[in-house]
Order: C-alpha cells, then sequence, then structure tokens
C-alpha cells in the first residue's frame, strides 16, 4: 500500500500550487487603446489578484502618439471573483506639468465571467470611455529612453 506522510505531502502542494499563477505584461485599452486614438495602461510582471484581495499596480500609460505616462495604483478582485477594479494614478511633468496626476478607475469584468454584473468595462476617471483587457502589443511594451 502506498502511505506517506503529510508533512511532505504539504511541501508537494506548497510547491505545485504556485505554478498555476504567473506573472506577466497586463495591458488594458481605453478608448480602443493607444494606436487607436485612447490610451493602453501596461503593467509589468502583474499577476491579477485573486477573489477577495487586491495587489500593486505598477507600470505606465500610452497615450496620444509619444505621450508615455508613469503609472501606480491598486487592483482588486470582487469576492464572487467576477469584477476586477484599477484605481490608477498616472504622472508625466512634460504632458501633465510639474507636480499634476491623472486618475483612473477602471472596472471590467474577469475573463471568462458569464452575466458581468457591471455590464461591459468602463475608466470612470481621466480618460473616461470603454475599457477591456488586451494582449500587450510591441508599441505599448516597448519604452522609449525619450518621449513626451
Amino acid at each position: 500500500m502506498f502511505t506517506f506522510k503529510k508533512t511532505y505531502l504539504c511541501l508537494v502542494l506548497g510547491v505545485i500550487a504556485p505554478v498555476s499563477s504567473y506573472a506577466a505584461n497586463y495591458c488594458i485599452a481605453v478608448n480602443n487603446g493607444f494606436g487607436s486614438g485612447g490610451t493602453t495602461f501596461l503593467a509589468s510582471n502583474f499577476t491579477l489578484p485573486t477573489a477577495g484581495t487586491c495587489v500593486r499596480w505598477s507600470g505606465w500609460a500610452k497615450t496620444a502618439s509619444t505621450v508615455v505616462l508613469t503609472t501606480d495604483g491598486t487592483a482588486c478582485e470582487s469576492s464572487d471573483g467576477k469584477v476586477l477594479t484599477f484605481a490608477l494614478s498616472s504622472t508625466d511633468p512634460s504632458w501633465l506639468g510639474t507636480g499634476q496626476f491623472q486618475q483612473d478607475y477602471i472596472r471590467m469584468c474577469a475573463a471568462g465571467v458569464s452575466s458581468c454584473p457591471i455590464g461591459s468595462g468602463r475608466d470612470v476617471g481621466n480618460y473616461g470611455g470603454a475599457a477591456k483587457a488586451v494582449s500587450c502589443s510591441s508599441t505599448v511594451t516597448t519604452l522609449p529612453a525619450v518621449h513626451d
């Protein structure tokens, strides 16, 4: 008969469990995203929060033709796992002015959710408009040394 100790089982599960969640670039397009008249927010090395938790967002936003704003904030997932909320603050002294920030509050349903309780995704902040998670294109992931 096959037997093993509980401590070994816990060790094995502790090693296997983190494999299912991994960090990657995560992008949100507002008003069709960067390159299509809108804005795209990018968090590099980002892992979505689990139900009922929040995680830090750190990255940038690209808008207009050359504007790159540094973006920081928080991403939370509702306890039922259906709605993601992103509270983001962006700055770029060349574009906004010294000491000026933009605030964006984005709500959208998590991937795979049917019957979204909030309808479609929306940014009710400075950029305002329709919002959705998108694949991060090379035009968004490239961070130029010089920009507005």
